[in-house]
């Protein structure tokens, strides 16, 4: 099988984040304070968040300098490789050029270690002896677990519970770096015994799990909470992954016409595409962005965009987001990471000022592209992964029938090694295709209390 891997040398990892926010035409709008309606200042973070990261949550500077420990420890995997997919183009009969971006040769199996050991090393810093947080899949879990392993600090993690069920081998790789792991809703905390004592039978979602490790984090002085996507700061960690793929694609010769990610709360997309967003902004060049949903939970493409909490309890700052309710709870598909009612400020912004693209995909064609892909590129994708490569599939089909060249980036953010199961229920017929009503969305919706966002912001 014919592959062009386009490596990087290790003095090609960046040395700095990319913040967004500083060439984006309207800024984000500030979070709010759920009581007073007011924009908060970064004082009321401070319970949560070690002050560095306070700081980069609210900057507007355009280049964050990467600390010296946290790249050395980004050497242990970074670069990442780049391939050109010559077997799945083959399998298209396709004239487009297909390159994937493959994070899932971290530690975790996935971009996720980009930022939870920044996360892990500016706590550290600050003298924070445990970090709290969920995780829907695992990876973020895992991730976290790993890096808080380095830097000798204690981690608690809250899995959403349908994936705890489904994937007992990321809960065992937690265990494995020595985080403590809890099916989330749980009894351990307040908001998860509310959550069960009104469904008992509940699946948990990633609202939830943010609900406990939230309410661990501001009753425990000892304690600081990290979250794994939706945040300026964790988006920013990401950017990484589009610098390095710069540099490869102008190694390769090309350019891509779009460039494509995931989508659950913003941090594999916008690691990826706001790199490029930045050649939009700065060199004027036109590269589109496409964030991929699950039909499943389809924010960016039939949710609203207002203020909203980022928990299902209504413990965060509320904060600007596409959304479909703090306290929507989507169906048990696998693709876990995915499974998050709201998103990223910074990227709902850019989708309302249509300077990105959002589609979604259900969950049966994201798995039909993860079986061709590896079947002709040798990698089992993480079900998140899936609905990139399907996007990715339907952009080369589009240059199959225009008979047009189109070159097409896309990031493979982790492996599946630990989600086998999920291709089990596929090949037996388990899965089913899945796609919210429109009197699903609209009942989901109209329980939202929340603020609008003002007409003149919006």
């Amino acid at each position: 099988m014919k592959q062009t891997k386009i490596t990087l040398e290790e003095h090609e990892i960046p040395e700095r984040w990319y913040n967004v926010v500083a060439d984006m035409p309207n800024k984000p709008l500030p979070p709010l304070n759920p009581a007073t309606h007011e924009p908060i200042g970064p004082e009321a973070l401070a319970p949560l968040f070690p002050m560095a990261l306070i700081e980069q949550e609210v900057s507007e500077e355009r280049w964050i300098p990467i600390p010296e420990q946290v790249r050395e420890i980004y050497t242990q995997w970074r670069p990442t490789p780049m391939f050109r997919a010559y077997g799945l183009e083959k399998a298209l009969d396709t004239p487009a050029h297909i390159y994937y971006k493959y994070e899932g040769v971290s530690p975790a199996g996935s971009h996720k270690p980009n930022t939870a050991v920044a996360q892990a090393f500016y706590n550290k810093e600050e003298g924070v002896k445990r970090i709290s947080s969920e995780t829907g899949a695992g990876q973020w879990g895992s991730a976290l677990s790993y890096a808080c392993q380095l830097f000798g600090l204690g981690c608690e993690v809250y899995m959403v519970r349908i994936s705890y069920d489904q994937k007992p081998y990321r809960k065992l790789m937690m265990n494995t770096w020595g985080a403590d792991v809890i099916p989330s809703p749980s009894e351990t905390t307040e908001a998860g015994r509310k959550i069960l004592a009104a469904d008992p039978e509940s699946p948990g979602s990633l609202g939830i799990a943010i609900s406990e490790a939230v309410e661990r984090a501001v009753t425990d002085p000892d304690t600081k909470y990290a979250l794994g996507s939706v945040l300026n700061h964790v988006l920013t960690h990401q950017t990484v992954v589009g610098q390095e793929a710069i540099t490869q694609m102008e190694k390769a010769g090309e350019l891509p016409d779009v460039v494509i990610a995931p989508f659950g709360g913003g941090s594999n997309f916008a690691g990826l595409s706001f790199p490029f967003l930045r050649m939009n902004f700065t060199e004027g060049k036109t590269i589109r962005c496409l964030a991929v949903e699950p039909t499943s939970c389809p924010k960016l493409t039939r949710g609203v965009f207002r203020y909203d909490f980022g928990d299902a309890i209504g413990m965060t700052p509320l904060l600007p987001m596409y959304t479909l309710g703090h306290d929507f709870v989507p169906a048990k598909i696998h693709a876990g990471g995915l499974r998050y009612h709201g998103a990223g400020a910074l990227v709902s912004q850019l989708l309302h000022d249509n300077l990105i693209e959002a589609e979604a995909v259900d969950q049966i064609e994201s798995f039909e592209a993860g079986v061709l892909f590896a079947r002709n590129e040798g990698i089992i994708p993480a079900p998140e992964a899936n609905h990139a490569i399907a996007s990715a599939i339907r952009e080369a089909n589009r240059a199959k029938e225009e008979g047009t060249k189109r070159v097409i980036l896309f990031n493979l953010c982790g492996h599946g090694h630990f989600d086998m199961s999920a291709y089990e229920a596929y090949f037996s017929g388990k899965l089913e295709r899945h796609e919210l009503s429109q009197q699903d969305i609209d009942t989901a919706i109209s329980k939202i209390d929340t603020p609008e966002i003002p007409e003149t912001a919006a």
